[in-house]
């Protein structure tokens, strides 16, 4: 008879799981508040989501001084995973978290926030991201990538409008075939090695020789396709405008980053060891993935005459560029990617919430859609202020200096010279170049242009609360003042990065 085996609670270092309880201990409290007493106003579940949320980001502050003194934590019979990757993102995760949810105090037409079962389902949908980063067992990746998504999907559809049912309907299909590729993927690999923890798998495969060289690279197609649809890379981009279309302003800036810097950080777990496995097929496809992502998306966002969809086509080719980094697979690098999306973390949700003040009720005659560009021609001259700050989020997105994405694009062109990707920085500066032109056309509409008859100043502050005024001078101060935190930033970053092995 086997002796019975004694674990320790110091051993499984249950604090490893803290940050990831936080938002399900929120999200469970909202629902058993809203049982006793149904009807009570949104404003306390937005103070409730805030609170967790701030709980969540001193946790982290914690961790990440454990990390410092101690370098990399395991935990929980060694499947969660607390390293540097693990801590930037998610603290990307949790303030851009913090900066969406004081947006729910809106007018009350927009009924989704009056539910407390939409900040239930968000504070699980961050608790499933945070799962997603902090390990490199492929089980738990998953389990988080299906927690995040099942809710986001209901997010999206609690919009309740015509466009927005579409639009759940086909993330949760196209989730849906994401989350098969990964199964079989995750399969192949387990079949291959024995192990589900990616560091396992890559000693296994460097051991063998990568011997059994089809079934991975077979493996590894199923994985690129279930990130590709992720990330929304070409040709795996399909549901991205049609869903950011359907959701709110908001929803669509939030899924334009939150569930990427997750994907984004499972990807550099996953790729980073067959990238210097010396796999060439690899190296070709990822490179193919990057340069077309960012052409075509910049192509598509040239032709869009609505501005929500033109800011989704540009969505896709900031997540085609920042991949470079993956591709790229240095410390510069990876590092140049955490730069890159906490920069765009606040000009992509200030310009989202431009659109939300922005929204109408019902759209006039002379409008194609809800955000065309004729509804912000001669904007300087109806809402002054609103039309500034949007030409500062367009100029910044478009990576004129000194605001924010220009040194996060310089930093990742950089990354990419000084490891002899040299065509593939040219490749980005000319994209960057072109993307300029449809970021520079609504400012032509809002600064050049006389307004169409029918637009009113009121269409552009409908919405304009404190709570939102307060989020946009936020990322507004943010984008604009870049410079001054970007050294300090950068040495954070890389430190945590270096230290994590990538």
């Amino acid at each position: 008879m086997l002796a019975p085996i004694n674990i320790s609670m110091e051993s499984l270092n249950v604090m490893t799981l803290a940050p990831m309880l936080i938002p399900v201990v929120g999200a469970l409290l909202i629902l058993v508040i809203d049982v006793i007493k149904g009807g009570l106003h949104k404003s306390l579940y937005v103070v409730l989501s805030l609170l967790f949320l701030a709980m969540d980001f001193f946790s982290l502050l914690d961790a990440s001084a454990l990390f410092t003194q101690n370098g990399t934590v395991l935990g929980m019979f060694d499947v969660m995973l607390v390293d540097g990757l693990a801590l930037l993102a998610q603290f990307v995760i949790v303030i851009a978290s913090m900066l969406f949810i004081p947006l729910a105090l809106t007018h009350k037409r927009f009924h989704e926030f009056s539910y407390p079962e939409f900040f239930a389902l968000f504070l699980f949908m961050i608790s499933g991201f945070q799962f997603m980063v902090a390990t490199d067992n492929i089980i738990l990746v998953f389990v988080g990538l299906e927690t995040s998504s099942l809710a986001l999907y209901t997010l999206i559809a609690m919009h309740n409008r015509d466009k927005s049912f579409e639009a759940a309907v086909k993330y949760f299909t196209m989730g849906a075939l994401a989350a098969g590729f990964f199964s079989f993927g995750a399969m192949i690999f387990y079949a291959l090695t024995g192990s589900v923890e990616i560091n396992k798998i890559a000693l296994v495969l460097a051991a063998n020789g990568y011997a059994d060289i089809g079934y991975v690279l077979v493996g590894v197609a199923f994985m690129l396709a279930a990130f590709a649809f992720k990330l929304s890379l070409i040709p795996f981009h399909t549901w991205a405008p049609d869903v950011y279309e359907g959701s709110s302003a908001p929803m669509a800036g939030y899924m334009s980053i939150v569930p990427k810097i997750a994907a984004f950080v499972v990807a550099m777990r996953f790729f980073e060891f067959l990238v210097h496995s010396g796999i060439v097929w690899l190296d070709i496809v990822l490179y193919a993935f990057v340069i077309i992502t960012m052409t075509v998306a910049n192509m598509w966002a040239l032709v869009q005459t609505d501005v929500k969809r033109m800011l989704a086509y540009s969505s896709i080719s900031h997540a085609g560029f920042v991949m470079a980094a993956i591709l790229i697979g240095t410390t510069q690098a990876n590092s140049a990617l955490f730069l890159y999306w906490v920069l765009f973390t606040f000009t992509n949700l200030g310009s989202f919430s431009m659109l939300w003040i922005s929204r109408q009720k019902s759209i006039p005659e002379h409008q194609m859609s809800d955000h065309s560009y004729d509804k912000f021609a001669g904007m300087i001259k109806t809402a002054p202020v609103a039309a500034m700050i949007m030409g500062l989020f367009m100029l910044s997105l478009a990576g004129v200096p000194p605001f924010a994405l220009f040194w996060g694009k310089i930093y990742l062109i950089s990354s990419a010279v000084t490891s002899g990707y040299t065509v593939l920085a040219l490749i980005m500066a000319l994209n960057s170049a072109i993307a300029g032109y449809y970021y520079l056309k609504l400012i032509v509409y809002m600064f050049m242009k006389e307004p169409v008859m029918g637009n009113g100043g009121h269409m552009y502050v409908a919405n304009a609360t404190l709570a939102l005024k307060t989020i946009i001078g936020i990322a507004a101060v943010g984008t604009i003042f870049a410079f001054v935190a970007i050294n300090p930033l950068l040495e954070f970053i890389t430190a945590f990065v270096y230290n994590s092995g990538y």
